[in-house]
């Protein structure tokens, strides 16, 4: 049986190999990712959250916290989440999205957000059936 918990830096190669299945025509670069990576757990406003099935990674699920003026206080927002596709099904993805929603609760967010790709129908799904709603589109710009 899986369990969820904070992530480590020593869980670096096996989140990795998640973001490979997430953003599967992305070309990693493992010495920046892995910057961004320790930056993150040293960091007060990200977490990083992993579910571990007998030893391996089989999830992850990252949440940054920021101020906020919209909602007049801190606001979380969901960067990552990722299930193996060996291990979906099994109510991880449920039990890290509902994991980074307490985190957020307890630092006092009144809301959460998330971005997901217009092709991924059946995370859209996921998410509406957690409880979200479609609020507005991204916009984005390469620097």
């Amino acid at each position: 049986m899986w369990q969820i918990r904070k992530c480590t830096g020593a869980d670096f190669e096996q989140v990795s190999s998640l973001l490979d299945q997430l953003w599967p025509n992305k070309a990693q670069n493992r010495s920046k990712l892995r910057g961004a990576y320790d930056r993150a757990l040293a960091s007060t406003t990200q977490r990083y959250l992993c579910a571990i099935d007998q030893g391996d990674l089989v999830g992850f699920c990252s949440v940054s916290f920021k101020n906020s003026l919209w909602q007049e206080g801190p606001l979380a927002n969901i960067d990552e989440l990722v299930v193996a596709e060996t291990a979906r099904g099994q109510g991880i993805g449920s039990a890290l999205l509902d994991a980074v929603i307490d985190v957020a609760r307890k630092i006092g967010c009144t809301r959460i957000e998330l971005d997901s790709a217009f092709h991924r129908t059946e995370a859209h799904e996921f998410y509406e059936h957690k409880g979200f709603e479609k609020r507005a589109f991204l916009f984005t710009m390469e620097l």
